[in-house]
């Protein structure tokens, strides 16, 4: 029989990768979806267009984590082995203006989720997406599991409180319940109005003649960019283990926005100076300047590491953005990469 695993967040670009990882593994996998007046599934037509119709075994219900009696109703339902724990207001930026907002869906709906698994009696393995906004204004380079937090954004302390929580689960109840401290993950899937799909975009529709300006905020935060098709594999890969811990995923090296626009821009030999303005409506009310994830934990207890190159990411991501514009131009079905 197969195994049953259930995501939060599965409309998202990691929660779309994980269902594809888990489905070729042979889960049958459930998603927890929003109720909203426009399809939001688009970066699920990957898994609905497979010719082993894997869709079969894949699916999706209405549900959020602010509604805790509608968290219960569906764990008695589904009764998961594993849970992935990975919806959120997760834009940093757009946190600083809603933060009630943030703190509800990605703090204390992490609480409800687990207290929901607590007062229904089930066991399933429990993993917790924390991120490396966590550590902020950082303590360390680079940034370990044992480096102190420091966050400088409700984003940030909302992933603070659901990271101890979960750890407070595991040890007061004895879950397995691992986080993963995720540093910044980017793909062709990535929403495009975080930086890095921003500018790739931008790529695209500049070359095509179609636009001439890209407005950002601060171009010399400094990023840890990995691949998200890659970093899904690290979270099923932490709830195989034994016993439940947390580990820092990332590359191990440091980029700076400028580097992306240089690539990226680059690639397709145009000069970003050209076409880059500064908006001061991007800059965050307090900065990030730094992150660096050393991921020699997960190396050596997961067996996992990074494969896709900095350069490889960027340059895979233009060629997404410029094909899927294309498409879109030529008026065929879009399909994500």
């Amino acid at each position: 029989m197969s195994k049953k695993a259930l995501i939060t967040g599965i409309t998202g670009q990691d929660g779309s990768y994980l269902a594809e990882l888990l489905l070729g593994k042979g889960y049958e996998v459930h998603g927890l979806i929003r109720r909203a007046s426009t399809f939001n599934t688009g970066r699920l037509e990957a898994i609905y267009s497979d010719p082993h119709n894997v869709k079969s075994r894949l699916f999706l219900h209405y549900a959020d984590l602010s509604d805790a009696s509608g968290l219960s109703r569906l764990l008695d339902q589904i009764q998961p082995e594993e849970l992935y724990n990975l919806a959120a207001q997760s834009h940093v930026r757009v946190s600083f203006d809603v933060p009630e907002y943030t703190t509800d869906v990605s703090a204390t709906g992490t609480v409800r989720l687990l207290e929901a698994i607590r007062e229904a009696g089930l066991t399933p393995r429990f993993y917790q997406a924390s991120s490396s906004e966590m550590y902020g204004k950082v303590r360390a380079i680079p940034q370990t599991e044992t480096t102190p937090f420091y966050p400088r954004s409700p984003y940030g302390c909302s992933k603070v409180y659901s990271y101890w929580i979960t750890v407070n689960y595991r040890e007061s109840y004895g879950m397995h319940a691992s986080n993963g401290i995720l540093f910044n993950h980017e793909s062709p899937r990535r929403g495009e109005t975080f930086v890095t799909r921003k500018i790739t975009r931008a790529v695209a529709h500049i070359q095509a003649g179609l636009e001439n300006k890209l407005y950002l905020g601060n171009l010399d935060a400094k990023r840890d960019w990995g691949y998200a098709k890659e970093y899904v594999e690290a979270m099923w890969l932490m709830l195989q283990q034994d016993k439940p811990d947390d580990y820092v995923v990332a590359t191990n090296e440091t980029h700076s926005i400028r580097e992306f626009l240089d690539l990226a821009f680059g690639y397709v030999n145009l000069d970003w100076k050209k076409h880059v303005e500064i908006d001061p409506r991007y800059y965050r009310p307090a900065e990030v300047d730094l992150l660096i994830g050393d991921y020699s934990k997960a190396k050596r207890q997961l067996g996992w590491e990074p494969k896709t190159k900095f350069a490889d990411l960027v340059k895979l991501m233009v060629d997404a953005d410029i094909k899927l514009l294309k498409d879109h131009r030529e008026g065929r079905v879009k399909v994500t990469a």
